[in-house]
């Protein structure tokens, strides 16, 4: 038996219909870097049909990732293949996400602009007066 027709029936991203996985997370956007995607299925935040992988394992039409990025959580499932990188638009077709995932992640994005809100933010630098309010502060703080 060949080398190459081992790779194939090991499930190897030279496969036809198949692609590795970094590189389809990398053009379906969801990682702006291959290198990204690549250190996001290292560290396991990408799971691949519930299972940690590694970023050459290849990824096929039916296939189902949770996809771990940042506090945000998508559970797709893969549609279509692309090894390069295409619009937005075109890159959403090849991946559904689940509506549990979808409302989860809207409740989420929710709930950190709500609080983003309530927090004070400081218009920018202090200015002169700004600072000398923060001198005369902390003077009488310090006498005491």
């Amino acid at each position: 038996m060949g080398r190459s027709r081992q790779r194939a029936q090991a499930g190897a991203p030279d496969q036809p219909g198949s692609v590795r996985l970094d590189k389809w997370l990398w053009a379906a956007r969801f990682f702006k870097t291959r290198a990204l995607a690549t250190e996001a299925v290292q560290g396991g935040k990408v799971h691949l049909n519930g299972q940690r992988v590694k970023p050459a394992r290849a990824v096929q039409p039916g296939d189902e990732l949770c996809i771990h990025k940042g506090d945000l959580e998508y559970t797709v499932t893969v549609t279509g293949l692309g090894e390069r990188r295409v619009s937005a638009r075109v890159a959403s077709t090849w991946y559904e996400e689940s509506e549990a995932s979808r409302a989860q992640r809207e409740e989420r994005i929710r709930q950190r602009r709500l609080l983003a809100a309530a927090m004070p933010r400081m218009p920018g630098r202090p200015n002169k007066k700004d600072r000398r309010l923060i001198h005369r502060f902390k003077r009488r703080t310090g006498n005491e």
